[in-house]
């Protein structure tokens, strides 16, 4: 989705994120195992792990968990076989949906994602249906009460940030896929934890939601989407007003 629409869901989420903590540590244990399974056990030689444990510390996952996660990886413990899978789906008022999940059983997520958007307004698309109308980058969503706008403006023109853009609450960093890690590092180091900081799918046009009962039902199904078990990250092209959404 676009900045301003994921700062939005962001913003929900954080409210109930002690009740999700077991399903975030689930998702990024997944994340971390494959990354160590693709590129190495050693966060120094494996830039995805890296990445991935600056975000499992910064949900606060427990060293214990991020090294079994690592070693499930490495195939010194036993674990499941992991896949990343993407299903490509319609929401209310024509808004594409990307949806990116980790799982041990692509039969279930299959399953539990289209359930959640048939059952709210939704359909599950083919896959290539809506991929074509969103760009893969870096995101990294900031609260502006963090950093000034000419500190942020300075750390991400030194670290290949491609683009910053202020809205009036938040900053949104967008960066190549390549300079994600380099990106992440730069914060880290800064003392700053971005809100949201992912590889997520930015739409090249936004669906203009404007019907106060759709602008809901479009909210409830992406949080909803977003709270299933095997969900990594929802992306979706919706641009809707948040004051439809507070009444």
């Amino acid at each position: 989705m676009s900045g301003h629409s994921k700062w939005a869901t962001t913003k929900r989420h954080k409210a109930a994120v002690d009740a999700k903590r077991g399903k975030i540590f689930s998702v990024i244990g997944k994340e971390i195992t494959l990354a160590a399974r693709n590129g190495g056990g050693d966060p120094d030689f494996n830039p995805s792990l890296r990445t991935i444990i600056l975000k499992a510390k910064s949900a606060n996952m427990p060293a214990d968990n991020i090294e079994r996660a690592i070693k499930k990886g490495t195939g010194e413990l036993e674990g499941f076989a992991i896949e990343e899978l993407l299903y490509e789906g319609y929401g209310p008022g024509g808004v594409g949906i990307i949806v990116e999940v980790t799982t041990d059983n692509k039969n279930r997520s299959a399953s539990e994602v289209r359930s959640t958007l048939t059952k709210n307004g939704g359909n599950l698309a083919g896959a290539g249906a809506l991929t074509y109308n969103f760009k893969r980058k870096g995101q990294f969503l900031i609260d502006s009460e963090k950093i000034e706008e000419d500190g942020l403006m300075e750390i991400a023109l030194e670290n290949d940030a491609e683009d910053v853009v202020v809205e009036k609450d938040h900053f949104e960093v967008l960066c190549e896929v390549s300079n994600f890690d380099k990106l992440s590092q730069a914060f880290a180091e800064a003392g700053i934890e971005p809100d949201s900081a992912e590889l997520a799918y930015v739409p090249n046009s936004l669906v203009k939601v404007e019907d106060e009962a759709q602008a809901k039902q479009v909210m409830r199904l992406i949080e909803l989407l977003d709270d299933l078990e095997d969900v990594k990250s929802v992306h979706s092209n919706y641009d809707v007003d948040e004051s439809l959404l507070e009444s």
